[in-house]
């Protein structure tokens, strides 16, 4: 099949008709019918069953159709990367990447820093999970992207600014008065209460999932959240105890909640990712200079930074 012929066998199976597919390529209801034509004739078989006015993919072409959606899926990163290096670093502009844990308690911290140093620079941000970071940053749709724990890419070269650690945010009276005062919880000790669950696929969650199976404990998931915040956010309103990292423990309010350090320790630490061939930036370098200073003091006001 040639790059037409793909194009529009994609816009039929995204419509269902010729004339809606010929609008959505911009194109002429001829021309779809005669691409369609063509391409079949070359296949050996047919794509469609036309029925009542609609086109009905054929088996053959049920079969196709998913290396399609992967092949436009590429063809729209190529376009991605494309534009990134047509407005390739504009002089006093930086973007920068960061999950979303980050945002709330390291990132203004960085920022006020980074701000006093250029006070003249625009300063972009998205929040987003580290998949999504990795990938804009290969395609160079931004400057730096900072992640907890390491995420290995032959385009990318990372750095470790700290290391964290996870914790643990119970609701007041959750957990014995003694535990509490230790200031550290056991994985054993959380067999039997309920715990706010970060999805399986997640840095973090993966890194629990995996102490717990070394430990050989069950903890019992009375929800699974996407987010850490939003973890935090469930234990501040006494729905169960959350197992989150430092910088996210920096937010709790430690009138609703007890924070304790976990054990064994499950280190988390935090990376500032970029590209290998792409030049040295010196707003990029002074950015991560300002994230390392903002984890280090955000870990010291948590109060959780030792290194045991």
């Amino acid at each position: 099949m040639r790059l037409r012929h793909i194009e529009v066998f994609n816009a039929v199976m995204l419509t269902g008709s010729v004339s809606a597919a010929a609008r959505l390529i911009n194109v002429t209801q001829p021309a779809v019918s005669r691409i369609l034509a063509h391409a079949e004739l070359q296949l050996g078989f047919a794509l469609f069953h036309r029925m009542k006015g609609r086109l009905v993919p054929t088996r053959e072409a049920q079969t196709l159709y998913p290396h399609i959606e992967r092949l436009f899926n590429q063809l729209d990163d190529v376009q991605r990367l494309a534009n990134s290096l047509r407005g390739q670093q504009r002089e006093g502009e930086l973007h920068v990447l960061s999950v979303l844990a980050l945002s709330h308690e390291v990132m203004p911290r960085a920022l006020q820093a980074f701000r006093a140093q250029h006070p003249d620079v625009v300063v972009r941000i998205d929040a987003l999970h580290s998949p999504q970071i990795v990938s804009a940053l290969v395609l160079q749709e931004a400057d730096i992207g900072f992640v907890f724990s390491a995420l290995v890419h032959p385009s990318l070269v990372q750095e470790t600014l700290a290391e964290g650690r996870v914790v643990c945010i119970a609701p007041k009276g959750t957990l014995d008065a003694d535990v509490v005062q230790a200031g550290v919880v056991h994985l054993a000790d959380l067999a039997h209460t309920p715990v706010i669950r970060l999805e399986a696929n997640d840095p973090l969650g993966t890194m629990v999932n995996h102490a717990s199976r070394e430990a050989d404990v069950g903890l019992q998931a009375a929800f699974t959240v996407q987010t850490y915040h939003a973890a935090l956010a469930l234990a501040h309103h006494g729905l169960g105890v959350a197992l989150v990292d430092v910088c996210t423990a920096a937010s709790a309010d430690r009138t609703r909640v007890d924070v304790l350090a976990l054990a064994p320790r499950i280190a988390v630490p935090v990376k500032a990712l970029r590209m290998v061939n792409r030049p040295a930036s010196l707003l990029a370098d002074t950015m991560v200079r300002c994230m390392r200073d903002a984890v280090a003091q955000t870990l010291a006001s948590a109060g959780l930074a030792e290194s045991d």
